[in-house]
């Protein structure tokens, strides 16, 4: 495993209702983005699920390795003619928290730096979003984004309905 620097991770629980504001920035800068980008429209009404995932999720299941930043994804049903842009790197600001803020984030964060990422995966015929999400992580080719996501557990902040469940454990566990 990659060394990493404790100073500058908070160690701080993360509790439900962290769970609950990381959805709520999440969604609100996908709304955002379907003002401002017309293309990624199609995708206003394909989100399956939300989640919080690599380090932040790791200490989320585990608490051991701290916070750096907190990475958030967001899984859409792929569109038949358009991707979901997966080069589209969002930010938000958790704000003032007991997670304090990195200090090596530029100064426009007054807490922890919130990275939301998303993408358009395929999903079967009467295949669960929760399924698909798994099926993406497990048949990740190394290297890939999604195996590099698969090496950290998932834990699902939206819907609201199973948030804080956790369907994907991490590399070291079969799924």
């Amino acid at each position: 495993m990659a060394k990493f620097v404790r100073r500058h991770r908070s160690f701080e629980k993360i509790k439900r209702a962290d769970l609950t504001r990381l959805a709520e920035l999440t969604l609100d800068d996908l709304r955002s983005l379907f003002k401002r980008n017309r293309r990624s429209r199609v995708y206003a009404d394909r989100l399956m699920l939300v989640c919080l995932c690599q380090g932040a999720a790791r200490h989320y299941v585990h608490g051991d390795r701290g916070i750096n930043d907190l990475d958030v994804w967001a899984f859409f049903r792929r569109h038949p003619k358009y991707v979901f842009p997966y080069r589209r790197h969002g930010f938000a600001d958790f704000g003032p928290s007991r997670f304090g803020r990195n200090p090596k984030d530029k100064a426009r964060f007054t807490g922890r730096r919130v990275d939301i990422l998303g993408r358009s995966i395929p999903v079967l015929r009467n295949e669960g979003s929760t399924a698909a999400v798994k099926r993406y992580l497990r048949d990740a080719p190394r290297g890939s984004s999604p195996w590099h996501l698969a090496r950290r557990p998932v834990v699902i902040l939206w819907p609201g309905s199973l948030r804080g469940r956790v369907i994907w454990s991490g590399a070291a566990t079969n799924q």
